[in-house]
């Protein structure tokens, strides 16, 4: 069964991986049912203990106590809502063509086509989020709904916190019953590095920096056998602001503007990073904003790294001579304040290598533009973006050409909204075109997340003892599957 154990230097990480490709098989056999089990279990135990991981989490992340007690519930939430995804069996897409001699395209052969899990995945965990995208976060839970097990490389910006999630995320499967090697805790990047290059390791996911998570989708795909890398990167989501809407509702669309961008000490990789807002109402949204920013607090980031990036990317900004300084954030004992920038939707669309870099903390670019023809130019600078917001009526003509735009480059459009904050939920999609992500057709949020670890596998004229029980006869799992081209519930099976 699961021991706890933590892999910090060389050698142990073969035991790890020994461990984890034993474990693989038996959990591919394991029933969606048993799969629940784990993950509710994962669940139970952190929630049992509440009262330990918050402070830990205050400690090494200076997130604030209601922060994390909210994202430890979101964390747990999620493990129970995959766990019900896995009963409920739609993940399996289950597929059965019986034969049909008459086939248009030639006689049909018995066809069962399901999803079979990869295989042992690394996992990196996240800064930003200790407990939703670290541990026991997101890509944990969806790879070991999937039937994977996994191997977590701890995030340094909170080790001790690491550590004990990991010990009672081990505890919670043993007594559940999983195999031992299903979960283990790797530290150190050349550990990670190697994990990642051994040939047992089947996926990787990971949440963090384009510089980061480009280089490690690189090493992933030089393998001699390359493997999917999940990577969640950087994005400037920029959120747009009609005529209408300005006109309108202007002061209100600033305020949820500064909300959303310093949510958080601007840590959140869905913070709206420019507003773009018509140059005639330009000076209204810098009378609302420029005084209240000011006003605002300041607070530590998660860690001197982050810190130290955030600073070097809005030294760039300021000092581009396209861009006015509006509020310049304070720093003060070890805190940040946030900071506010002006140009122009010309300036913007001319130099959109340098004013797009995404700045990863409390700062963001407030935009001019001088009609809807150049809204619509500066909305196709963003090629790959997590999300993009519109704030708008729905009789003004721009507002369907705008979505057309920014729907070829983007993975969420939020309507008169904000986007921080992720809902995990059957319908998210959390993902978006390179280089937000390295995986544009998936998720990392949400059920459908689970699809990133399992692969599928067609049984043509196979004897009926060896096909995976979700398209067997009969229908065992209670599964929806479709039969002959028409989707059928458990009950008609």
């Amino acid at each position: 069964m699961t021991t706890s154990r933590v892999v910090s230097t060389g050698e142990d990480h073969e035991t790890v991986l020994d461990n984890a490709t034993t474990a693989a098989e038996r959990l591919a056999a394991t029933s969606p049912s048993d799969i629940a089990g784990l993950l509710r279990g994962v669940a139970a135990e952190l929630d049992a203990h509440t009262e330990e991981l918050v402070p830990l989490a205050q400690r090494e992340s200076h997130l604030p106590e209601g922060r994390l007690r909210g994202e430890l519930v979101r964390t747990t939430f999620q493990l129970r809502l995959f766990a019900d995804t896995v009963v409920e069996g739609a993940h399996l897409k289950a597929t059965i063509d019986t034969p049909e001699p008459d086939w248009p395209t030639g006689a049909r052969p018995d066809l069962r086509r399901t999803v079979l899990p990869l295989g042992p995945v690394l996992v990196f965990a996240a800064s930003n989020f200790p407990f939703a995208f670290s541990v026991a976060g997101g890509d944990t839970a969806s790879a070991l709904a999937a039937g994977c097990p996994v191997v977590v490389k701890a995030h340094p910006g909170h080790p001790e916190l690491s550590r004990r999630t990991a010990e009672i995320v081990t505890g919670a499967l043993h007594r559940a019953g999983a195999p031992e090697g299903t979960f283990a805790l790797v530290e150190g990047t050349e550990q990670a590095k190697a994990v990642l290059l051994d040939e047992r390791v089947r996926a990787g996911a990971f949440t963090g920096s384009n510089t980061a998570g480009r280089a490690l989708f690189d090493l992933a795909a030089s393998r001699n056998s390359p493997i999917p890398f999940y990577a969640e990167m950087g994005s400037v989501n920029p959120a747009f602001v009609t005529p209408e809407a300005a006109a309108g509702r202007g002061a209100e669309i600033a305020r949820g503007y500064l909300d959303s961008y310093t949510l958080g000490v601007g840590q959140f990789c869905t913070k709206p990073g420019l507003l773009l807002v018509p140059s005639s109402a330009a000076q209204r949204f810098r009378d609302v904003l420029i005084p209240e920013v000011e006003q605002r607090a300041t607070a530590p980031m998660l860690n001197d790294g982050l810190e130290a990036a955030f600073q070097e990317t809005l030294s760039s900004l300021r000092d581009h001579a396209a861009v006015e300084t509006l509020v310049s954030g304070q720093r003060t004992g070890g805190t940040v304040g946030p900071s506010l920038l002006y140009t122009s939707a010309r300036e913007l669309v001319d130099n959109r290598e340098e004013l797009t870099a995404e700045c990863f903390g409390p700062a963001s670019l407030l935009v001019g533009y001088s009609d809807t023809d150049e809204l619509l130019e500066a909305a196709g600078v963003f090629t790959g973006e997590l999300t993009a917001t519109v704030h708008g009526n729905e009789e003004e003509s721009i507002v369907a050409p705008l979505f057309r735009t920014l729907s070829a480059s983007v993975g969420r459009l939020v309507w008169n909204g904000w986007p921080t904050g992720v809902s995990v939920s059957h319908g998210m999609q959390h993902g978006g075109p390179y280089p937000a992500t390295t995986a544009p057709i998936h998720t990392s949020v949400g059920t459908a997340a689970i699809e990133r670890f399992l692969r599928p596998v067609a049984f043509q004229n196979a004897p009926r003892g060896v096909l995976p029980e979700a398209v067997r006869d009969g229908n065992p799992l209670g599964v929806p599957r479709r039969v002959n081209g028409r989707m059928e519930s458990p009950e008609q099976g």
